[in-house]
């Protein structure tokens, strides 16, 4: 049986829009012609498919709004990379963007860093996805909605920005279990220029949101605001493991055994991580 969820762009952030916005993340991880039905079907959205190598992204409109939602990590164990993104080389990927790149982030300010890996694998798919969002918008001004999961999520904010930048004006940003995307600039950056519009939504139980980290104790990565927290229970174990992994690790150090401690608490911990997790966080919240 379908569900039938509404977005209403006047209403203030709530439960609604949050249970919208995670329907469509669930249903970004589904094939084109899937996905396109499951689109039309549950969110009254016709939906396309955006797909260079390992960026996804349905762009789907109807007369009151465009949304893009992002697909995460299909697989934490699998997803080529993501082990890196997170620990393995997370101070090195903090940087300045450059080209086109360069040109969309110098408006966050010369301190700003962002994280390369989420900045390339958003710049895959931009140009496709780009094209359709400004055709819809240049044909009838609507809300825009960009949101994501996990991976997805630390993209979708990335998009944002990008969008801002080129004159499409973005209702709001709501991402579920994402990583950090840049540093306490980039941050601060988009606290302006996205005041009461971004929300994201974290599992208390969920580590991903917690990375990348280049220590145990400090981090040079800062989240966007503003955080809603769901499932509380799982919060104070999950700490306590960081916390016995901080003291074991000399200044908490990310060493290769420390790193390796953490991928397998995150993957111990997937079925927070999930999106199937977050909605019924959300039903029953």
């Amino acid at each position: 049986m379908s569900l039938k969820l509404t977005l209403d762009a006047t209403a203030p952030h709530g439960a609604m829009q949050a249970m919208y916005l995670g329907r469509a993340c669930e249903l970004a991880y589904l094939p084109a012609a899937e996905g396109a039905a499951a689109f039309q079907d549950q969110l009254g959205l016709q939906a396309e498919l955006v797909s260079v190598r390992n960026t996804q992204v349905y762009v789907g409109q109807n007369d009151a709004n465009i949304v893009l939602a992002f697909r995460g990590s299909e697989s934490l164990a699998t997803l080529d990379g993501f082990r890196d993104w997170l620990l393995t080389n997370a101070r090195n990927f903090l940087i300045l963007p450059e080209g086109q790149l360069g040109t969309d982030f110098a408006a966050a300010g010369v301190g700003a860093r962002f994280h390369s890996g989420f900045m390339t694998a958003l710049a895959d798919v931009w140009a496709e996805m780009f094209a359709r969002v400004d055709r819809e918008f240049s044909r009838s001004e609507r809300p825009v909605w960009v949101t994501g999961h996990s991976l997805g999520g630390a993209i979708a904010l990335l998009c944002g920005w990008r969008l801002q930048q080129q004159f499409i004006n973005v209702h709001q940003i709501c991402t579920f279990g994402a990583p950090m995307i840049g540093n306490d600039a980039a941050a601060a950056a988009f606290a302006r220029e996205f005041p009461d519009k971004i929300f994201r939504y974290v599992d208390a139980g969920d580590i991903v949101p917690r990375l990348p980290t280049v220590s145990l104790f400090t981090n040079t990565y800062m989240h966007c605001q503003r955080e809603i927290v769901v499932g509380q229970i799982s919060a104070a174990a999950l700490q306590e493991k960081i916390d016995a992994l901080a003291q074991a690790a000399p200044d908490g150090e990310i060493s290769e055994q420390v790193e390796s401690s953490l991928w397998n608490e995150l993957r111990q911990g997937m079925p927070s991580h999930m999106m199937g997790n977050y909605l019924s966080r959300l039903a029953m919240s």
